[in-house]
């Protein structure tokens, strides 16, 4: 978007600020301060903001401006570190719904994405939408078989639309970043990249798809969520065709007791399923607003929750995913200390950052929290003010977190509305050490050295060569350095290190191969043998890893 068509578009995002008496964000870009003296020549918002909160009058605002930025809000909704507390509450309350566009435009998108007549596709298809978003809107519609879907339809034009407001976000951003006095905390080009990317995944609904494909494996029994298949015969790019379901709204707690429904055993289940899906697949529901959250009226004996709209996804890398977990554990056993080493081990930390100071701040933040029953405590609320103290030692912004952080908080917002009482922490705690054990344990460890033996066996011929380059790289670095008694005797040591760790990864690497192949056989020769050689190539690797000194 070339300067001279940005214009307009940032001409109209300062007055619709103007028109919200939103002086502050007016103030805080420099550029727009002029503009103020504008304020009587642009036109009335379009309802009264009289009485109207700053978060309330930045929420409609946004709603005017369009749905990229009602998604904008909604990420920095979930940033509760770094804005004021009243405005996350409000932009939380965002919503998508907008005017739908015609059934007779839906129903023409659909033809042309599956290339076949409606009629042809299905037996019936309602063009009244069920409900209307700024992405797609969703149709009821039934198949020839009799069984009921729903069509999810993107939006014409709004690839354009989108791309269109994600080059001017990074215009704001761009201001932001240079005039907003706190920018370096708020970092608001890192804010953009996270809705850009959000953004993209949305309008994909083939993806979508995909997604809702492996959360239902994920829970295959169905008992604890049930996730509808997709008819893949009927999916696109911009069309995707779902099992139809029936459910409660999980907010809706008048309808959930009049079907008889034990909302304890519900907000315990609802916890247990957001620590599976981050800590046991990787891969969780990344908005887990009520609306997207129903619960089956039909199962009272064991009740369960049917999840929709999979547009927004989330995993995190696996070094991250295991940091996580265990800042988790210490901070339900009050380790103060370890959490510490955890941030700094994890990278999110400085290295040079005093420790002792570091494990005084957590627990000034932390022990507070201890004095209340633990079912009043709240993780997300302590969590975000862990967020809030670490920035003060140089915290580094970690954005493939920041969905994960926004889920949190709306687990926890549906545990606490179906069961005011619930022990988030009693819950959690047992859940995250099972998880950990099952992923951890030795024989995970074979099951994933068996995975990789092909591999490993095709590389194995190359190793000798390997260690003879590092031999003779460490020769070099000796005549490189005989003039300098301590670098001779510090290579020296490391030689002799890599010597250890190398005799010792051989013979490991030989033993986990071994118990590897025995794992195939394991049917004949039972599982004592692979599991023996297995722990035993495994403390050969431990004894022989370098220790720190």
């Amino acid at each position: 978007m070339t300067p001279l068509k940005v214009v307009p578009r940032l001409l109209r995002v300062a007055s619709v600020l103007l028109a919200y008496r939103l002086d502050e964000l007016i103030d805080a870009t420099h550029l727009y301060r002029p503009l103020k003296l504008l304020r009587p020549l642009v036109a009335r918002p379009r309802i009264d903001i009289r009485g109207l909160s700053r978060g309330e009058r930045l929420r409609h605002a946004l709603t005017d401006l369009g749905p990229i930025f009602v998604k904008a809000g909604q990420v920095l909704s979930t940033r509760r570190d770094l804005i004021p507390a009243d405005i996350a509450d409000e932009l939380s309350l965002l919503q998508d719904q907008v005017a739908p566009f015609p059934g007779s435009e839906a129903r023409a998108i659909v033809e042309r994405e599956l290339k076949s007549p409606v009629g042809q596709l299905y037996a019936r298809f309602d063009e009244t939408p069920l409900a209307s978003a700024s992405i797609a809107q969703v149709h009821a519609a039934t198949l020839h078989d009799g069984r009921e879907v729903v069509v999810k339809v993107l939006r014409p034009g709004i690839d354009a639309q989108i791309a269109r407001d994600v080059k001017l976000l990074h215009s704001l951003g761009e201001l932001a970043q240079r005039w907003h006095p706190n920018a370096d905390k708020i970092r608001p080009l890192d804010v953009v990249a996270e809705v850009e990317k959000m953004l993209e995944n949305e309008l994909d609904l083939q993806r979508e798809g995909a997604s809702a494909s492996l959360l239902k494996r994920n829970f295959e029994s169905g008992v604890d969520l049930y996730v509808p298949a997709v008819h893949w015969e009927l999916t696109a790019q911009r069309v995707l065709t779902l099992e139809r379901v029936h459910g409660i709204s999980s907010d809706d707690i008048a309808a959930i007791d009049a079907a008889g429904l034990n909302r304890k055993a519900l907000a315990a289940k609802g916890v247990r399923v957001f620590y599976e899906q981050v800590f046991r697949d990787n891969f969780f529901h990344a908005d887990a607003h009520p609306g997207n959250i129903w619960v089956d009226p039909t199962r009272t004996g064991e009740p369960r929750f049917i999840a929709l709209d999979f547009g927004i996804m989330g995993s995190l890398p696996e070094a991250d995913q295991y940091w996580l977990a265990q800042n988790f554990i210490a901070l339900f056993e009050r380790d103060y200390a370890r959490i510490a080493q955890l941030h700094v081990a994890a990278g999110w930390m400085p290295a040079d950052v005093r420790m002792d100071e570091l494990e005084a701040a957590v627990r000034t933040v932390c022990e507070p929290y201890f004095t209340r029953p633990l079912s009043q405590i709240s993780l997300a609320e302590l969590v975000v003010k862990l967020f809030q103290t670490a920035r003060r030692f140089e915290l580094t912004l970690q954005p493939q977190l920041i969905l994960l952080q926004k889920t949190l908080l709306n687990i926890e917002g549906v545990g606490r509305m179906l069961d005011p009482e619930i022990d988030i922490w009693a819950v959690a705690h047992p859940v995250l050490k099972r998880i950990l054990r099952e992923r951890y344990s030795p024989l995970r460890t074979l099951r994933d050295v068996r995975k990789r033996l092909p591999e490993w066996l095709h590389n194995a011929p190359q190793f000798p060569e390997l260690v003879r380059d590092a031999l003779r790289q460490i020769g070099r670095g000796e005549q490189r350095s005989m003039s300098d008694p301590q670098a001779l005797q510090l290579l020296r040591e490391n030689a002799k290190r890599l010597h250890q760790l190398l005799a010792c990864g051989l013979l490991g690497s030989a033993l986990l191969i071994a118990a590897a192949l025995l794992w195939t056989m394991a049917p004949q020769h039972g599982s004592w043998p692979p599991l023996l050689a297995g722990v035993v190539g495994l403390l050969t690797f431990a004894i022989g890893w370098p220790r720190s000194r």
